[in-house]
């Protein structure tokens, strides 16, 4: 979708290359549209708006005002300079350009969607994170369920504070990144009718074995997974077959539904519990998703899925996220990267910043 917007990219328009501008949850959605996976349509907010809102409200000063002499070990001093940027940040406004083009887009969504006001998910996407050497994904909010323009601008701006929680803050002065380096892309995307979600590992993360998919999932959205609310129904997939090897299913008692408000958390009905949430035919096109997804990034992948009630099986697949498996939880992951060449472990993030993704 060709657009003579400044400020905004539209999934298809976006690629490895884009991820100075997009960051890498955006980078990928538009990967893997153009690699022919299925992903509900969307835009990014680029980087460059929320390093223009920042500059022409003089709030980089800010940020290195409250966290320049804060040490890692002080807790209150981390969540005084935490909230003070972010409430900054909230309190200012956005550039009327900027506000304009987001709104712009959102109509031209609804209109492809043919939706008067289109739910839809707001992503924070910095552009440092989701890469190999540090895992800054996770770091950011995400909203879901937004409905119309006005919520939309609040929920973009929400994500550009969320650049400075307490967890981002401390994340970034363990690593030894700069506070003020770090910018942020906002992505949004039409909501997925969600019937059941989860997330899949293109490897056995609990031993590595890269031969193996691993897939959870629960009924409603994915976000009862990614904040352990229940015990997910939980598949082992051989890669080269797609024959399910093992199933687990959970007790799966509460779900994350969708409201005219936004989302709420609520019981699932007790004949729901111990029933599996996806049916065999269903794994399979999960993982086989998966393994696509794998191939296109030559990397074992962490990938957020949901499956659309609205959308006949299988195009009701859709992946709304993948990232690389991270260094979180690898030992010796400062000093494989310390080792190499005697870089710092900013420079390792800002070469792969610069340079893109490997695949």
């Amino acid at each position: 979708m060709n657009t003579a917007f400044k400020y905004i990219l539209w999934f298809d328009e976006c690629d490895r290359s884009s991820l100075p501008l997009v960051g890498g949850k955006n980078a990928n959605l538009g990967e893997m549209l153009k690699s022919g996976i299925r992903v509900p349509p969307g835009f990014a907010v680029t980087s460059e708006a929320f390093k223009i809102f920042m500059d022409r409200g003089g709030l980089w000063e800010k940020v290195r005002k409250e966290t320049s002499d804060i040490s890692i070990n002080d807790i209150k001093a981390v969540s005084r300079a935490g909230n003070s940027i972010r409430t900054s940040i909230m309190s200012a406004e956005i550039p009327e350009d900027i506000a304009n083009e987001i709104k712009t887009a959102y109509s031209m969504l609804c209109e492809r969607c043919n939706r008067e006001n289109l739910p839809v998910a707001v992503r924070s996407s910095a552009t440092a994170e989701d890469l190999e050497e540090a895992s800054f994904a996770g770091q950011q909010d995400t909203y879901l369920w937004i409905r119309g323009e006005e919520e939309l601008i609040k929920a973009t701006q929400r994500c550009w504070a969320s650049l400075f929680t307490d967890r981002a803050i401390t994340y970034r002065m363990k690593i030894g990144f700069p506070q003020d380096k770090v910018l942020i892309s906002v992505g949004v995307q039409k909501m997925v009718n969600s019937r059941s979600a989860g997330v899949m590992f293109t490897l056995d993360p609990v031993i590595g074995d890269k031969s193996k998919i691993t897939i959870d999932a629960n009924w409603g959205f994915g976000e009862s997974i990614v904040q352990g609310m229940v015990s997910p129904d939980n598949f082992l997939v051989k890669k080269d077959t797609l024959e399910i090897e093992r199933s687990i299913i959970g007790e799966k008692t509460k779900q994350v539904v969708a409201k005219e408000s936004g989302t709420e958390v609520e019981s699932v009905p007790q004949e729901k519990h111990i029933i599996p949430c996806l049916s065999v035919a269903e794994v399979i096109e999960i993982a086989k998703m998966g393994k696509q997804i794998e191939e296109h990034y030559g990397a074992p992948q962490d990938i957020e899925w949901a499956i659309d009630d609205d959308i006949p099986f299988p195009e009701n697949v859709f992946a709304t996220q993948a990232r690389p498996v991270t260094a979180a939880g690898k030992r010796d992951f400062k000093k494989e990267i310390l080792k190499q060449d005697g870089k710092s472990d900013t420079d390792h993030i800002i070469d792969l910043m610069l340079n893109g993704f490997k695949k």
